[in-house]
């Protein structure tokens, strides 16, 4: 069975391309084949950090989403990843309905599975009602509380969406921090995760010693996470 690993979140911010960029560098890590593709035009993420994996999706016309499935049931077994822009939402529900999406993936053996991104605010936990309001729990959920942008999820856990999201079937991740000064020197190189534990420091703004061993235990650690909901 193939499967299509879709990354939102709805909010700009929340960190959905950084968990994007995690997954990829995981199925990298782990020898495991997959195609990529990134919504987002402008600032794609995964386009700029793992180009030979990666190919654009634009959403008009759910072309690059149809494309998407089509890459994933070509192939038995295939993984594809993609990464959804902010304020992509409303057209991937569209897309959905309009498509047959979750019945049509039945028929198809392809497994689909929606990595919901948050930060500690209460507006993640507000879109976290407007999502499981739509799906309910016919759309295969993990919640990955991203605590780069955020440690205390108490707003998420006053809503009361975090416990619903679980009875429905949902897993949940949680993203441990990483100093923003590390994952900026990251960006500043246009760098993989793998380039960043790897490179020895240089003066062009490339990871220390222990910046590299912290990024280790940070990736082992989210890496940790992954496994223990399958991807």
């Amino acid at each position: 069975m193939s499967t299509l690993h879709l990354v939102g979140g709805e909010k700009g911010g929340v960190g959905k391309s950084l968990i994007a960029r995690i997954l990829a560098q995981y199925l990298i890590d782990h020898g495991r084949p997959f195609e990529a593709f990134d919504t987002d035009r402008s600032h794609g993420a995964l386009l700029r950090f793992y180009p030979q994996y990666t190919l654009p999706a634009p959403l008009e016309e759910f072309r690059g989403l149809d494309r998407a499935v089509e890459t994933a049931v070509a192939e038995p077994g295939k993984t594809v990843l993609v990464d959804l822009s902010s304020q992509s939402y409303a057209p991937m529900v569209r897309w959905m309905e309009d498509s047959r999406v979750l019945a049509a993936a039945g028929e198809v053996q392809l497994a689909l599975r929606y990595w919901h991104v948050m930060d500690a605010g209460r507006d993640s936990a507000e879109l976290l009602r407007v999502l499981l309001d739509q799906f309910e729990g016919r759309l295969p959920l993990v919640l990955v509380l991203n605590q780069v942008r955020g440690e205390q999820f108490d707003a998420l856990e006053a809503s009361g969406q975090r416990a619903r999201a679980e009875q429905l079937g949902a897993k949940v991740v949680v993203l441990q921090r990483l100093a923003d000064a590390t994952l900026h020197k990251i960006d500043a190189v246009n760098s993989s995760f793998w380039a960043a534990v790897n490179q020895s420091s240089t003066a062009d703004g490339s990871l220390g010693l222990l910046e590299r061993q912290r990024v280790t235990v940070w990736l082992k650690r989210a890496y940790e996470q992954i496994d223990m909901v399958g991807l």
